[in-house]
Order: C-alpha cells, then sequence, then structure tokens
C-alpha cells in the first residue's frame, strides 16, 4: 500500500471526513532536503471533519498526527496540513 492510501485510510477511520484531499507534493521539492526519487517525501493533506469543533490548532495537528501514528509520521519528510471543522 502506497503512503498515499495510508493517510487516507488512517485519516478516514478517525475523522469520518466530509472532505479530504491528499497531495504528494514531493516532486516540486527536488533537490531539496528530504526528497526522494519517486516522492511520497512531501504531502500536503486538507482535510474537513466536525470532529475537530471545539478544538485549537495545535490540538487538531497533534489529532492528525495521532491518527496516522508515528511509523507513517516517521516515513514522510514533511507535512502540511489544512485542518477545518
Amino acid at each position: 500500500m502506497g503512503v498515499k492510501t495510508e493517510i487516507e485510510t488512517r485519516l478516514q477511520a478517525a475523522f469520518a471526513p466530509r472532505e479530504l484531499d491528499v497531495v504528494d507534493d514531493s516532486e516540486s521539492h527536488r533537490g531539496h532536503a528530504g526528497y526522494q526519487e519517486g516522492g511520497e517525501s512531501h504531502w500536503n493533506v486538507r482535510i474537513v471533519s466536525e470532529k475537530f469543533e471545539g478544538m485549537s490548532r495545535i490540538a487538531r495537528h497533534r489529532a492528525v498526527h495521532d491518527a496516522l501514528g508515528k511509523d507513517l509520521v516517521g516515513r514522510i519528510h514533511a507535512l502540511a496540513l489544512k485542518i477545518e471543522a
């Protein structure tokens, strides 16, 4: 299973989002730190879920990182998050 599918699966299970966009942005970082041939190193994620209502920005980010798990986060060089309730 690819990293994109893992991200989508884990976030779907944890937050049942109304909207979820997971974009591999690795190619735009070619030549920069953390870039790896074949991609799957730099990600942009936009997630909208009612489960984020009432949570601070930091709490939302922590919740997403917890849902993804240390094993998956450890394989990602950069993760840009846009989290909305």
